[in-house]
Protein backbone atom coordinates (compact mmCIF):
# COMPACT_ATOMS: atom_id res chain seq x y z
CA UNK A 1 0.00 0.00 0.00
CA UNK A 2 2.84 2.39 0.83
CA UNK A 3 4.13 2.08 -2.74
CA UNK A 4 0.82 3.11 -4.29
CA UNK A 5 0.68 6.04 -1.87
CA UNK A 6 4.21 7.13 -2.81
CA UNK A 7 3.46 6.93 -6.53
CA UNK A 8 0.35 9.07 -6.12
CA UNK A 9 2.17 11.47 -3.79
CA UNK A 10 5.01 11.89 -6.28
CA UNK A 11 2.54 12.38 -9.14
CA UNK A 12 0.49 15.02 -7.28
CA UNK A 13 3.52 16.83 -5.86
CA UNK A 14 5.08 17.04 -9.32
CA UNK A 15 1.90 18.65 -10.65
CA UNK A 16 1.87 21.32 -7.93
CA UNK A 17 5.60 21.97 -8.32
CA UNK A 18 5.02 22.39 -12.06
CA UNK A 19 2.23 24.91 -11.52
CA UNK A 20 4.19 26.80 -8.86
CA UNK A 21 7.29 26.95 -11.07
CA UNK A 22 5.26 28.35 -13.96
CA UNK A 23 3.71 31.05 -11.76
CA UNK A 24 7.10 32.02 -10.30
CA UNK A 25 8.86 31.78 -13.68
CA UNK A 26 11.21 29.10 -12.39
CA UNK A 27 11.88 27.85 -15.88
CA UNK A 28 14.72 26.12 -17.67
CA UNK A 29 15.45 28.47 -20.57
CA UNK A 30 16.91 26.73 -23.65
CA UNK A 31 20.50 27.57 -24.57
CA UNK A 32 23.14 26.22 -26.94
CA UNK A 33 23.70 23.18 -24.68
CA UNK A 34 20.03 22.33 -24.24
CA UNK A 35 18.30 19.41 -25.92
CA UNK A 36 14.92 21.11 -25.63
CA UNK A 37 13.54 24.18 -27.39
CA UNK A 38 10.78 25.41 -25.06
CA UNK A 39 11.13 27.04 -21.64
CA UNK A 40 10.09 24.34 -19.16
CA UNK A 41 9.55 24.27 -15.37
CA UNK A 42 12.23 22.50 -13.38
CA UNK A 43 12.51 21.22 -9.83
CA UNK A 44 10.32 18.14 -10.29
CA UNK A 45 12.98 16.17 -8.43
CA UNK A 46 11.62 17.70 -5.24
CA UNK A 47 8.64 15.36 -5.57
CA UNK A 48 11.00 12.41 -5.94
CA UNK A 49 13.04 13.47 -2.92
CA UNK A 50 10.06 14.09 -0.62
CA UNK A 51 8.40 10.80 -1.57
CA UNK A 52 11.69 8.92 -1.28
CA UNK A 53 12.67 10.23 2.15
CA UNK A 54 9.17 9.67 3.51
CA UNK A 55 9.25 6.15 2.14
CA UNK A 56 12.62 5.12 3.53
CA UNK A 57 11.65 6.65 6.89
CA UNK A 58 8.51 4.52 6.88
CA UNK A 59 10.66 1.44 6.23
CA UNK A 60 13.02 2.43 9.03
CA UNK A 61 10.31 2.95 11.65
CA UNK A 62 8.67 -0.33 10.66
CA UNK A 63 12.05 -2.12 10.97
CA UNK A 64 12.09 -2.97 7.26
CA UNK A 65 15.48 -1.44 6.48
CA UNK A 66 18.87 -1.68 8.17
CA UNK A 67 19.81 1.45 10.08
CA UNK A 68 23.19 1.74 8.35
CA UNK A 69 21.55 1.83 4.92
CA UNK A 70 18.77 4.15 6.09
CA UNK A 71 21.05 6.80 7.55
CA UNK A 72 23.47 6.57 4.63
CA UNK A 73 20.58 7.21 2.23
CA UNK A 74 19.20 9.96 4.47
CA UNK A 75 22.45 11.89 4.05
CA UNK A 76 21.31 12.35 0.44
CA UNK A 77 18.89 15.02 1.71
CA UNK A 78 21.87 17.34 2.02
CA UNK A 79 22.84 17.03 -1.64
CA UNK A 80 19.20 17.50 -2.67
CA UNK A 81 18.90 20.75 -0.73
CA UNK A 82 22.23 22.08 -1.99
CA UNK A 83 21.31 21.10 -5.56
CA UNK A 84 17.94 22.85 -5.33
CA UNK A 85 19.65 26.03 -4.13
CA UNK A 86 22.06 25.62 -7.04
CA UNK A 87 19.13 25.25 -9.45
CA UNK A 88 17.87 28.67 -8.35
CA UNK A 89 20.99 30.67 -7.45
CA UNK A 90 23.72 28.86 -9.43
CA UNK A 91 26.28 28.07 -6.75
CA UNK A 92 29.97 27.99 -7.59
CA UNK A 93 31.58 24.68 -8.54
CA UNK A 94 33.70 24.83 -5.36
CA UNK A 95 30.65 25.04 -3.09
CA UNK A 96 28.98 22.16 -4.92
CA UNK A 97 32.13 20.05 -4.69
CA UNK A 98 32.52 20.72 -0.96
CA UNK A 99 28.90 19.69 -0.41
CA UNK A 100 29.39 16.53 -2.47
CA UNK A 101 32.55 15.66 -0.54
CA UNK A 102 30.74 16.15 2.76
CA UNK A 103 27.87 13.94 1.64
CA UNK A 104 30.32 11.26 0.46
CA UNK A 105 32.05 11.25 3.84
CA UNK A 106 28.72 11.15 5.67
CA UNK A 107 27.46 8.26 3.57
CA UNK A 108 30.65 6.31 4.11
CA UNK A 109 30.49 6.96 7.85
CA UNK A 110 27.02 5.46 8.21
CA UNK A 111 27.87 2.53 5.94
CA UNK A 112 30.88 1.78 8.13
CA UNK A 113 33.21 2.43 5.20
CA UNK A 114 33.88 0.06 2.33
CA UNK A 115 35.39 -3.13 3.72
CA UNK A 116 36.64 -4.58 0.42
CA UNK A 117 36.19 -4.41 -3.34
CA UNK A 118 35.47 -7.64 -5.19
CA UNK A 119 36.34 -7.35 -8.89
CA UNK A 120 35.53 -10.93 -9.76
CA UNK A 121 39.14 -11.99 -10.36
CA UNK A 122 40.82 -10.06 -7.55
CA UNK A 123 39.74 -8.56 -4.23
CA UNK A 124 41.09 -5.30 -2.79
CA UNK A 125 41.14 -5.50 1.00
CA UNK A 126 43.26 -2.47 1.94
CA UNK A 127 40.72 -0.38 3.86
CA UNK A 128 42.49 2.92 3.22
CA UNK A 129 42.48 2.28 -0.53
CA UNK A 130 38.92 0.93 -0.68
CA UNK A 131 37.56 3.96 1.15
CA UNK A 132 39.44 6.40 -1.05
CA UNK A 133 37.94 4.64 -4.08
CA UNK A 134 34.50 4.65 -2.44
CA UNK A 135 34.71 8.40 -1.81
CA UNK A 136 35.42 9.10 -5.47
CA UNK A 137 32.70 6.67 -6.58
CA UNK A 138 30.09 8.63 -4.63
CA UNK A 139 31.27 12.02 -5.91
CA UNK A 140 31.48 10.77 -9.51
CA UNK A 141 28.07 9.05 -9.44
CA UNK A 142 26.45 12.25 -8.11
CA UNK A 143 27.91 14.26 -10.96
CA UNK A 144 27.53 11.79 -13.80
CA UNK A 145 23.82 11.26 -13.11
CA UNK A 146 23.44 15.01 -13.27
CA UNK A 147 25.35 15.14 -16.57
CA UNK A 148 23.10 12.49 -18.11
CA UNK A 149 19.85 14.23 -17.14
CA UNK A 150 19.32 16.08 -20.39
CA UNK A 151 16.38 14.72 -22.36
CA UNK A 152 12.79 13.79 -21.58
CA UNK A 153 12.40 10.63 -19.53
CA UNK A 154 16.07 9.63 -19.66
CA UNK A 155 17.12 10.02 -16.02
CA UNK A 156 13.76 8.83 -14.71
CA UNK A 157 13.62 5.68 -16.82
CA UNK A 158 17.20 4.83 -15.81
CA UNK A 159 16.25 5.11 -12.13
CA UNK A 160 13.24 2.84 -12.59
CA UNK A 161 15.35 0.28 -14.45
CA UNK A 162 17.92 0.27 -11.64
CA UNK A 163 15.15 -0.04 -9.07
CA UNK A 164 13.49 -2.99 -10.82
CA UNK A 165 16.85 -4.69 -11.45
CA UNK A 166 17.80 -4.18 -7.81
CA UNK A 167 14.53 -5.74 -6.66
CA UNK A 168 14.92 -8.74 -8.97
CA UNK A 169 18.48 -9.36 -7.79
CA UNK A 170 18.18 -8.58 -4.09
CA UNK A 171 14.46 -8.73 -3.29
CA UNK A 172 14.68 -5.59 -1.14
CA UNK A 173 11.42 -3.61 -0.99
CA UNK A 174 13.38 -0.36 -0.95
CA UNK A 175 13.78 -0.69 -4.71
CA UNK A 176 10.01 -0.83 -5.24
CA UNK A 177 9.82 2.31 -3.12
CA UNK A 178 12.37 4.02 -5.38
CA UNK A 179 10.46 3.01 -8.52
CA UNK A 180 7.23 4.40 -7.06
CA UNK A 181 8.84 7.71 -6.05
CA UNK A 182 10.36 8.22 -9.49
CA UNK A 183 7.37 6.81 -11.38
CA UNK A 184 4.97 9.52 -10.26
CA UNK A 185 7.35 12.18 -11.53
CA UNK A 186 8.10 10.33 -14.77
CA UNK A 187 4.47 10.57 -15.86
CA UNK A 188 5.00 14.34 -16.18
CA UNK A 189 8.53 14.05 -17.57
CA UNK A 190 7.91 11.61 -20.42
CA UNK A 191 8.23 13.07 -23.89
CA UNK A 192 7.25 15.78 -24.21
CA UNK A 193 8.23 16.80 -20.70
CA UNK A 194 5.90 19.08 -18.76
CA UNK A 195 8.58 19.53 -16.09
CA UNK A 196 12.26 18.67 -15.65
CA UNK A 197 13.84 16.82 -12.74
CA UNK A 198 16.54 19.40 -12.02
CA UNK A 199 19.72 18.85 -10.04
CA UNK A 200 17.66 18.29 -6.88
CA UNK A 201 16.56 14.93 -8.28
CA UNK A 202 19.46 13.84 -10.49
CA UNK A 203 22.17 14.32 -7.85
CA UNK A 204 20.08 12.42 -5.30
CA UNK A 205 19.57 9.50 -7.67
CA UNK A 206 23.29 9.36 -8.43
CA UNK A 207 24.05 9.36 -4.73
CA UNK A 208 21.54 6.57 -4.11
CA UNK A 209 23.11 4.35 -6.78
CA UNK A 210 26.54 4.89 -5.20
CA UNK A 211 25.23 3.98 -1.74
CA UNK A 212 23.54 0.83 -3.06
CA UNK A 213 26.75 -0.27 -4.78
CA UNK A 214 28.83 0.21 -1.62
CA UNK A 215 26.23 -1.26 0.74
CA UNK A 216 25.80 -4.45 -1.27
CA UNK A 217 29.56 -4.79 -1.73
CA UNK A 218 29.84 -4.82 2.06
CA UNK A 219 27.09 -7.46 2.05
CA UNK A 220 29.15 -9.64 -0.30
CA UNK A 221 27.92 -8.70 -3.79
CA UNK A 222 30.62 -7.46 -6.15
CA UNK A 223 30.53 -3.74 -6.81
CA UNK A 224 30.81 -4.63 -10.50
CA UNK A 225 27.14 -5.65 -10.40
CA UNK A 226 26.08 -2.03 -9.99
CA UNK A 227 28.66 -0.77 -12.47
CA UNK A 228 27.13 -3.12 -15.04
CA UNK A 229 23.55 -2.15 -14.21
CA UNK A 230 24.54 1.52 -14.29
CA UNK A 231 26.65 0.94 -17.38
CA UNK A 232 24.67 3.06 -19.88
CA UNK A 233 25.14 6.19 -17.75
CA UNK A 234 28.53 5.34 -16.24
CA UNK A 235 30.21 4.38 -19.50
CA UNK A 236 28.89 7.35 -21.48
CA UNK A 237 29.81 9.91 -18.82
CA UNK A 238 33.23 8.44 -18.05
CA UNK A 239 34.33 7.88 -21.64
CA UNK A 240 33.11 11.34 -22.66
CA UNK A 241 35.13 12.88 -19.83
CA UNK A 242 38.25 10.99 -20.88
CA UNK A 243 37.82 11.93 -24.54
CA UNK A 244 37.37 15.60 -23.67
CA UNK A 245 40.47 15.44 -21.46
CA UNK A 246 42.41 13.88 -24.33
CA UNK A 247 41.25 16.73 -26.59
CA UNK A 248 42.59 19.27 -24.12
CA UNK A 249 39.15 20.71 -23.37
CA UNK A 250 38.31 22.57 -20.17
CA UNK A 251 36.33 19.92 -18.30
CA UNK A 252 34.26 22.42 -16.30
CA UNK A 253 32.75 23.93 -19.45
CA UNK A 254 29.29 22.86 -20.61
CA UNK A 255 29.10 20.71 -23.74
CA UNK A 256 26.82 18.50 -25.83
CA UNK A 257 29.10 15.53 -26.45
CA UNK A 258 27.49 12.75 -24.44
CA UNK A 259 26.23 9.88 -26.57
CA UNK A 260 22.56 10.59 -25.84
CA UNK A 261 23.05 14.25 -26.82
CA UNK A 262 24.78 13.36 -30.07
CA UNK A 263 22.00 10.92 -30.95
CA UNK A 264 19.39 13.67 -30.54
CA UNK A 265 21.59 15.99 -32.63
CA UNK A 266 21.67 13.31 -35.33
CA UNK A 267 17.89 13.43 -35.60
CA UNK A 268 16.74 10.83 -33.09
CA UNK A 269 13.73 11.86 -31.00
CA UNK A 270 13.98 11.94 -27.21
CA UNK A 271 11.63 8.97 -27.06
CA UNK A 272 13.74 6.91 -29.46
CA UNK A 273 16.92 7.58 -27.46
CA UNK A 274 15.19 6.62 -24.20
CA UNK A 275 13.73 3.41 -25.65
CA UNK A 276 17.17 2.56 -27.05
CA UNK A 277 18.71 3.03 -23.59
CA UNK A 278 16.01 0.84 -22.03
CA UNK A 279 16.81 -1.91 -24.54
CA UNK A 280 20.52 -1.59 -23.72
CA UNK A 281 19.74 -1.82 -20.02
CA UNK A 282 17.79 -5.03 -20.59
CA UNK A 283 20.74 -6.55 -22.46
CA UNK A 284 23.10 -5.54 -19.63
CA UNK A 285 20.80 -7.16 -17.08
CA UNK A 286 20.67 -10.32 -19.20
CA UNK A 287 24.49 -10.43 -19.43
CA UNK A 288 24.77 -10.03 -15.68
CA UNK A 289 22.07 -12.56 -14.89
CA UNK A 290 23.37 -15.24 -17.26
CA UNK A 291 27.12 -14.91 -16.62
CA UNK A 292 28.72 -17.28 -14.15
CA UNK A 293 31.42 -14.74 -13.28
CA UNK A 294 30.79 -11.04 -12.67
CA UNK A 295 34.14 -10.09 -14.23
CA UNK A 296 33.16 -11.81 -17.49
CA UNK A 297 29.81 -10.00 -17.39
CA UNK A 298 31.61 -6.68 -16.86
CA UNK A 299 33.98 -7.40 -19.74
CA UNK A 300 31.08 -8.23 -22.07
CA UNK A 301 29.28 -5.09 -20.91
CA UNK A 302 32.31 -2.93 -21.74
CA UNK A 303 32.55 -4.47 -25.22
CA UNK A 304 28.84 -3.87 -25.82
CA UNK A 305 28.85 -0.30 -24.55
CA UNK A 306 32.02 0.62 -26.45
CA UNK A 307 30.44 -0.78 -29.62
CA UNK A 308 27.40 1.40 -29.00
CA UNK A 309 29.58 4.49 -28.56
CA UNK A 310 31.33 3.75 -31.86
CA UNK A 311 27.90 3.43 -33.49
CA UNK A 312 26.92 6.81 -32.04
CA UNK A 313 30.16 8.23 -33.49
CA UNK A 314 28.94 7.24 -36.95
CA UNK A 315 25.67 9.08 -36.35
CA UNK A 316 27.29 12.23 -34.92
CA UNK A 317 31.07 12.49 -34.65
CA UNK A 318 32.75 13.35 -31.36
CA UNK A 319 34.40 16.67 -32.19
Amino acid sequence: MIYIFLFIASFVLTYFIKEYSIKRSLLDIPNERSSHRVATPHGGGIAIALSWFFGISYLYFTNAIESSLYFALLVGAVISVVSYIDDIYHLSAKIRLVAQAGVALGGLYFLGGLTHIDLGIVTIENHFLTNIIAFFIIVWFINLYNFLDGIDGYAGSEAIFLALAGFLLFGNDIFVLLAASVGGFLVWNWHKAKIFMGDVGSTLLGYNVAVFSLYYQNEGTSILVWFILFGVFFFDATLTLLRRFKNGEKLSEAHKKHAYQRLTQSGWSHEKVVLFSIALNCVLFFLLYMSANVFIAALLAVILLYSVIKYVDTKKAFE
